[in-house]
């Protein structure tokens, strides 16, 4: 039962048993991170007016609330508008950006670099208030336009790292002989390069989806009125009254999220199959 312990785990033969303390905490950390959930969760079917854990009385209350609430839903569909439109602003800047990066043989291309990963870097209130105060002066302040602007600012630093680690993987040699036989750059990219990394395009996609739709701290600053963000308005029910009904919406968008990353790895394990 015990002989894996004595088998290498890596071709340095180290062995899986002198990697044993290397799981253990690995398991501590992700129990660590997981805890939460398994608590949120549960909590969403209770069917007490405050956050209850264990949950007494089963109940679907709050995810009927939440579904039957105009409001709810209006904050909901501005988020996964916002995220949406994040994701196909932030996406192929991001990808243009790494692979103008990575083609590149300019002096300053790891300053460019840094320059592009600078909003991932400096604190989020301070881009909060930074913008807030922009969108002031243009008029933009609580507008879908500028929220998926500043989200998609949120999101490019994402976009250009995983796109630009995929690129380091990736032989241009393979284009540089497209483009040797008359392509020109732009069709060697989209059929030789592009092909290639699109499962990494997929996931700095999600990842772009993702930051909009959970982000709260710029939406707090930035969106309101007429098109206030789902996380904003949980924000603000956890604040004021602990509405029981975030519980739900929080399980919901769990679901969601981890619904995405699956759809992301089957599409990761296909392209392997396939190449």
């Amino acid at each position: 039962m015990f002989n894996w312990l004595n088998q290498p785990a890596t071709e340095t033969q180290i062995t899986h048993g002198q990697r044993l303390w290397l799981y253990i905490v690995a398991v501590v950390i992700m129990l660590l991170l997981v805890a939460p959930t398994l608590i949120v969760v549960p909590m969403s079917f209770s069917d007490s007016q405050y956050l209850e854990f264990p949950p007494k009385v089963w109940s679907l209350r709050w995810y009927e609330h939440y579904f039957g609430s105009s409001e709810w839903m209006l904050a909901t569909w501005t988020s996964l508008k916002a995220a949406f439109l994040t994701m196909l602003v932030a996406t192929p800047v991001g990808v243009l950006a790494a692979y103008g990066l990575h083609a590149s043989n300019v002096r300053f291309v790891r300053v460019t670099f840094l320059f592009l990963i600078t909003p991932m870097m400096v604190p989020l209130v301070l881009v909060a208030i930074g913008v807030f105060y922009v969108y002031v002066q243009l008029g933009i302040l609580y507008t879908v336009g500028g929220l998926v602007l500043a989200h998609s600012i949120l999101a490019l630093p994402l976009v250009v790292i995983v796109i630009g680690s995929a690129l380091k993987s990736y032989d241009m040699s393979q284009e540089n002989a497209a483009r040797s036989l008359g392509a020109p750059r732009w069709k060697a990219f989209l059929t030789i390069t592009l092909p290639q990394i699109r499962f990494a395009v997929v996931t700095a996609a999600l990842l772009a989806f993702l930051t909009s739709f959970d982000e709260v701290v710029v939406a707090m600053f930035i969106s309101g009125g007429d098109n206030p963000t789902l996380t904003r308005n949980m924000f603000n029910a956890l604040r004021d009254q602990i509405d029981p009904t975030i519980a739900s919406i929080s399980t919901i968008m769990i679901c969601v999220t981890t619904f995405m990353m699956i759809l992301a790895q089957l599409f990761g394990q296909q392209k392997k199959a396939q190449d």
